[in-house]
């Protein structure tokens, strides 16, 4: 049996009033996804561990098998991974994204959704003005970059910028991590800078940043500035082991996703990464061009695909729900319905289907939150469970009943 993970990212939301107290998934009643659900068996998946934030990269790693206490070095790492930066020994790895701010607040997370080319302008201006020995600014995707401190401390506290709209911006600069013991907070082991002159650089180079890119030609006229770098997710070089190591049944696998963070992941999983053209990370993407990629990779020879989608996170933060509505039916119709369509007629090497997502982005709240997931799984000849639709309420119900973190993906690879 031939497995695919379809993770449409942030999908899962809370009930709104505008649309009658029902969830998205509820009032949008997605058609293969509920007639997935009804023949196949269900479930809730909490994906975030306890002591973590519901960072995506938290949740997929999760959700792909491994234990975070184990593996998890920040999203940093895994972004640098997927550029193609080999993290050298005492590298501190960061996410960087270029963000909106205005009147002493953050405005966005994604500075007006820069494209790649808009972004790369930006980051080569500022690694140009601002990089040194110690600091490197590498181009990632759109708005989210990367950030290389060598010999920079990981014990310190970031903001996640998409967690944080409309908050004033001082009083979320990086600080030194309290938990750290002494040595990492004042001194620095090994030769790395310690975690408070780590968090002194970080927080110079974002004040610096705004004063170089508010005069950047770039943002001349432009309504939305990309007016400042906000840093996160900082760490150093992750130890994983593969999918095929952890799963021997997995002789060849690859990843799908616009998105380096997930790339990145795949990377450490030895996921071979699917270039497909035209994928943005937003409601603009090809769907149609992921789906024809998943399909030929299964056929052509691979055991496991990941398949990531980001545009429902991203209008879960952005707080439009329209757009994640849209998002959630162009899921269903342009990726799972192909899919479906193509693989359940496969009698010589059957494929098992999963659909999550891997933590809910409530179009209310404009961020991440910590709590379980709606989850499905289908393959011919499965005994379907009593659920007849996929979301949030009616998968409480599901055979599988509440699972955590690692558990999933151990019982998804069980079906063979």
């Amino acid at each position: 049996m031939k497995h695919i993970i379809i993770l449409g990212d942030g999908m899962a939301d809370h009930p709104v009033e505008r649309l009658g107290g029902k969830t998205l998934l509820e009032y949008s009643r997605p058609e293969y996804m509920n007639m997935l659900a009804r023949q196949g068996r269900t479930g809730r998946l909490m994906t975030i561990p306890d002591g973590y934030l519901p960072g995506s990269e938290v949740a997929n790693t999760a959700i792909l098998g491994y234990d975070l206490d184990t593996v998890y070095e920040g999203r940093g790492p895994l972004e640098a991974a997927s550029i193609g930066y080999e993290m050298k020994p005492g590298d501190l790895a960061l996410r960087c994204n270029i963000i909106t701010l205005e009147d002493g607040k953050i405005v966005n997370h994604h500075g007006g959704h820069l494209t790649t080319e808009q972004g790369d302008v930006l980051i080569r201006y500022l690694d140009e003005r601002l990089g040194d020995e110690r600091v490197k600014f590498l181009t990632g995707i759109q708005y989210r970059h990367l950030l290389i401190i060598r010999g920079g401390n990981k014990h310190i506290v970031c903001a996640p910028p998409h967690d944080h709209p409309n908050e004033e911006w001082n009083g979320l600069l990086i600080k030194a991590d309290e938990r750290a013991g002494e040595d990492e907070r004042k001194a620095g082991p090994d030769g790395r800078l310690s975690a408070e002159k780590t968090a002194r650089l970080l927080n110079g180079l974002i004040m610096k940043s705004q004063e170089l890119l508010a005069a950047h030609p770039f943002n001349n006229g432009r309504k939305v500035k990309a007016n400042s770098i906000w840093p996160w997710g900082g760490g150093y070089r992750p130890k994983m082991e593969t999918i095929s190591e952890m799963y021997p049944q997995v002789k060849s696998g690859s990843v799908i996703s616009a998105v380096d963070l997930i790339r990145g992941i795949g990377c450490y999983a030895g996921l071979r990464r699917i270039e497909v053209e035209g994928i943005t990370g937003l409601a603009n993407t090809n769907y149609e061009g992921k789906a024809e990629a998943a399909i030929e990779a299964l056929r052509s020879g691979d055991d496991f695909v990941f398949l990531h989608v980001e545009a429902s996170d991203e209008a879960g933060h952005d707080g439009d729900l329209d757009l994640k509505l849209k998002s959630i039916d162009y899921l269903d119709r342009r990726i799972i319905k192909p899919i479906y369509d193509e693989v359940s007629t496969w009698k010589d090497d059957p494929v098992c289907i999963a659909v999550l997502p891997d933590h809910p982005t409530p179009v209310e709240i404009r961020t991440h939150v910590s709590e379980p997931v709606p989850f499905l799984i289908w393959h011919p000849g499965i005994v379907a469970d009593q659920v007849t639709q996929y979301d949030e309420r009616s998968c409480v119900a599901g055979a599988y009943g509440l699972l955590r973190l690692s558990e999933f993906m151990h019982e998804f690879m069980k079906i063979s």
